[in-house]
């Protein structure tokens, strides 16, 4: 209750910010005082209206003196009811992970650490390395170090955990008809393999344990089935035969046993049958005031003849467990914990047994229950059961002491909780269960770290400061920047000033320490910290976001559309796209401000504009009465347009649009999970490919997504099979599509590059739309070029031009370069850059035809429309190193089109943390 009332406040205060003279001074027709600029902010108005007010009545929480909604909101000549952003309410957040000073040289000691340990030793040290990439735009980088961690985890706990963790990495491929327990033949992700103790260096390329059980599905029905009845017939037989030397008895009941059999059992049973006990003397010893049946003490009998257990109701094997435990009888415990344990197969079993396995403090039957709650997270969490046994901390003992629990569980659990609500008890509760499982070292410091960052999202200012110096204290230096984040919230600016300026003084200037310190600083000082800090790191949003805002504040609106364009260009993200479409309703450009929200939904369909106001499809429904209504066919046309002038973000408006009309068009998202993937954002490509799967209405079509889905997390050789099983179904373009392309990412050799010619060929003699044949030509065209086919080339190129495949003017500059026609290859390169709406490739790629300086131009062009190109960078720095005669660094780690690429020959000692740094990444990206 108390984060709704101070998140109600805060909102009326921004609303009560929005008040200012600069905001009314943009209007340009509030003067005429009518258009449709007027009727959509009269409902953008309204909406809020009602919103506020229905806040108001639920909530009850607006003090008398507050001023009411509507003088909050209206005003005369209002552009936007909301107002515009101001710079005093924008504010970088600070990262939940572990932020190095120096990214290399912490990553080489990761692997320097990981190279000194025996392979039994290492998953410790690669979840530690998932904590360094954690933070990283990149997740195939976690996900490899933490399949890595899964890998090398000897005992059942870890491979629990991780095993889960996996697949909750990869959820967004989860398709319908799925269950939490499949694994789809992936190994480390078997719920089987992973009660099995032990490290196995083969764990990768063998079969799964459950597609083994698959494969011989039938035979093993009937041979356990006929080991069931030999089962049953021995033990009647034996018994029968087998005359005991004592009994228990329980009641009336009197079950025979063999003295020597029952001592065998343990060590008490020792003592009390052979021991200086009464018991040790009597034939008949009553059992009766133990609490154990009849059939769990005949279920022991057998197994202190045999060993094994015999087939037997679950709740006669619960209560042997409990009669092992009590008489510490190991071998029984173990046999009884492992079957419990295979019983486990979904959310109610496991529900029903853990208390079982906690009171028993049997590690195989809680492990198997942990798992199933896992493999079901978010949404076990539900169950208060579950947060009782992983939150409080009487359940963190309880678990502890049956084994399980752990750093990487609860590291888990709070990455999850922080993912869904960050603010919520239960994250804080498992934070602080996580603080209490971390060992010195980075575990602490994470620990302390994230608990900082959610009590400053709580508003918790001085424990927030608190967990953020405690983890300065274990050596994050990072969290300084909670430090004075907290400081500054309970009032402390200068002091806040001053600790950032001791950092940027005491260590290598990093981006995220002038960002920091812009917040506590005024005027110029303010602009050049945040300038230094877009240099030294041009992915930070925050310094273009305040740019933007401040020309916004200044009444320069097109500056501020220019600014927030520049980082939309190379990194696109819901919150920049907010603020332009923010910027395009105050133009009244209602048309653009659509397309921006439009790609918002596409990329998180449940964002919240304003402030987290309105919902965005509530804004698309308040802005489309004032723009051009288009039909489906019209749709088509302008994707046709967008796409060919290289404008994918138009193009992801569009096709929004499409499956607003027609959501269960599978073709729709697969094109939209394309467009994704080239904005590089792979978690909601994968959404939509998933959803793609999800309406597909024919098998052949399904098999061709479920192929892309396979191919997109890395498994090439299952992604073929199904490509071929779907053209076996029918022919199609993209199944044959589908099978080129895997084939391609390879080393492809002269008969494997003729084959993918004839499969691209194959593809375009199966129907198709313009947009993918352009597509097709393009990759058909790339594969010439490596046979060294340049007129085929040329043809492929010509013939993708002809429909209108703008991207294949890049291909054509390569022929005519091979051919040694350089200006005709620089002439097609400036075709496509004026074609091009994302032309930074395309200025790097025209300057390899170009002389040197216009060659520095285009590079220099290239690097300020998207600063994470690299080429430019290793361009200037060979060239300077060329000029001043210095030797270039033996290892230049860059990441080019998916490669990491090693360049540079020299006689000088290679530096240790490159060739480390060198190693470590090449792995993530075979």
């Amino acid at each position: 209750m108390q984060h709704s009332i101070f998140a109600s406040m805060r909102s009326l205060k921004i609303m009560d910010g929005c008040k200012g003279t600069q905001v009314y001074a943009i209007n340009p027709s509030s003067a005429t005082g009518g258009g449709i600029g007027e009727k959509l902010l009269q409902q953008l108005h309204d909406h809020i209206k009602s919103h506020t007010l229905r806040t108001k009545s639920v909530r009850n929480l607006q003090p008398p003196n507050m001023t009411t909604p509507s003088e909050v909101f209206v005003s005369d000549g209002s552009l936007l009811p909301y107002g515009l952003p101001m710079t005093d309410l924008l504010e970088p957040k600070i990262e939940p992970s572990l932020v190095s000073v120096d990214f290399v040289e912490t990553l080489a000691g990761v692997y320097r650490r990981t190279e000194d340990r025996h392979q039994f030793d290492r998953s410790e040290v690669y979840l530690e390395q998932c904590a360094v990439f954690r933070g990283l735009a990149d997740p195939k980088l976690f996900r490899r170090s933490l399949r890595a961690a899964r890998q090398h985890a000897v005992n059942v706990h870890a491979k629990v955990v991780l095993s889960a963790w996996l697949r909750y990495e990869r959820r967004e491929d989860e398709l319908i008809g799925s269950s939490s327990m499949d694994c789809s033949g992936r190994n480390l992700e078997c719920p089987r393999t992973t009660l099995v103790p032990g490290y196995d260096p083969e764990l990768v390329f063998d079969s799964c344990a459950c597609t083994r059980a698959r494969a011989g599905n039938g035979d093993n029905d009937n041979d356990d089935a006929m080991a069931i009845v030999v089962d049953e017939q021995c033990s009647t037989s034996e018994e029968e035969e087998e005359d005991g030397d004592m009994s228990f008895c329980v009641g009336d009941d009197e079950i025979k046993c063999n003295r020597f059999n029952i001592a065998s059992l343990s060590r008490p049973f020792k003592i009390m049958l052979y021991g200086g006990f009464i018991e040790s003397t009597r034939e008949k010893i009553n059992f009766s005031r133990n609490c154990f049946s009849v059939e769990a003490l005949r279920a022991a009998e057998v197994f202190s003849r045999r060993k094994r257990l015999s087939h037997l109701e679950p709740k006669v094997i619960l209560e042997l467990l409990s009669l092992a435990n009590r008489f510490c009888c190991e071998e029984m415990k173990n046999a009884c914990d492992a079957h419990l344990a295979s019983l486990v197969c979904d959310i109610d079993d496991a529900l029903l047994l853990v208390e079982y396995g906690l009171e028993e403090t049997a590690y195989l039957l809680v492990a198997a229950c942990l798992q199933v709650f896992l493999r079901e997270l978010p949404g076990s969490m539900q169950s208060l059961s579950v947060v009782k046994i992983f939150c409080s901390p009487e359940g963190r003992d309880r678990l502890a002491l049956a084994g399980h629990a752990s750093f990487v569980l609860y590291y888990f659990l709070s990455q999850i909780a922080m993912e869904e609500e960050m603010r919520s008890n239960t994250t804080v509760m498992l934070l602080e269960r996580l603080v209490e499982c971390a060992k010195d070292g980075w575990e602490k410091q994470v620990a302390f770290h994230l608990l900082g960052v959610v009590m400053l999202e709580r508003k918790e200012y001085k424990d927030a400061q608190y967990w953020f110096q405690a983890a300065v204290d274990a050596g994050h230096v990072y969290s300084l920047v909670g430090v004075a984040r907290a400081k500054y919230k309970r009032g402390h600016t200068y002091s806040a000033y001053k600790l950032m300026n001791s950092l940027i003084s005491d260590h290598k200037p990093v981006g995220w320490m002038y960002q920091e310190r812009s917040l506590y600083c005024v005027g110029k000082e303010k602009l050049m910290d945040l300038m230094s800090a877009t240099e030294l790191d041009p992915t930070l949003s925050f310094p273009y976001k305040f740019r933007a805002v401040s020309f916004l504040e200044e009444n320069k609106i097109g500056p501020a559309i220019a600014e927030i364009n520049k980082i939309i260009g190379f990194k696109v993200s819901p919150d920049c796209l907010e603020l332009r479409a923010w910027f395009l309703i105050a133009m009244e450009d209602y048309e653009g401000a659509l397309r921006d929200v439009r790609a918002i939904l596409t990329l998180d369909p449940n964002y919240m504009m304003f402030y987290g106001h309105m919902h965005g499809d509530q804004l698309v429904e308040l802005l489309q009465p004032f723009v051009q209504q288009w039909s489906q066919a019209d749709c088509w046309i302008q994707l046709y347009d967008r796409w060919s002038s290289v404008d994918d973000i138009g193009s992801l408006a569009v096709v929004h649009q499409m499956l607003a009309k027609d959501p269960g068009k599978s073709l729709l998202c697969f094109r939209q999970s394309l467009l994704l993937l080239r904005l590089n954002c792979p978690k909601s490509a994968m959404r939509s490919l998933r959803l793609a799967r999800n309406h597909s209405t024919s098998d052949h079509e399904r098999l061709v997504y479920e192929g892309w889905i396979l191919y997109d997390t890395g498994y090439r050789e299952e992604a073929l099979a199904k490509a071929e099983e779907s053209i076996s179904i029918r022919r199609s373009f993209e199944a044959y599509f589908l099978k080129a392309y895997a084939l391609a990412d390879s080393n492809l050799d002269s008969e494997s590059s003729k084959y993918v010619i004839c499969l691209l060929e194959e593809a375009l003699r199966c129907p198709l739309d313009g947009l993918r044949k352009g597509q097709a030509l393009n990759n058909l065209g790339s594969v010439y070029v490596d046979c060294d086919k340049l007129d085929l080339a040329a043809d492929c190129y010509m013939n993708a031009l002809n429909i209108k495949h703008t991207r294949a003017h890049q291909g054509l500059a390569r022929v005519y370069h091979l051919k040694n026609l350089r200006k005709a290859a620089y002439d097609e390169m400036t075709k496509l850059i004026e074609k091009a709406r994302s032309n930074a490739s395309a200025y790097e790629k025209r300057s390899e035809y170009c002389d040197r300086d216009m060659a520095k131009s285009d590079l220099s062009m290239a690097s300020q429309l998207d600063p994470l190109r690299t080429y430019p960078y290793r361009y200037r720095a060979a060239g300077e190193s060329h000029m001043s005669g210095s030797i270039i660094p033996c290892f230049l780690l860059i990441i080019h089109d998916g490669n990491l690429v090693r360049e540079g020959n020299c006689s000088c000692d290679c530096n240790l943390q490159a060739i480390f740094v060198f190693q470590i990444l090449s792995v993530a990206f075979v």
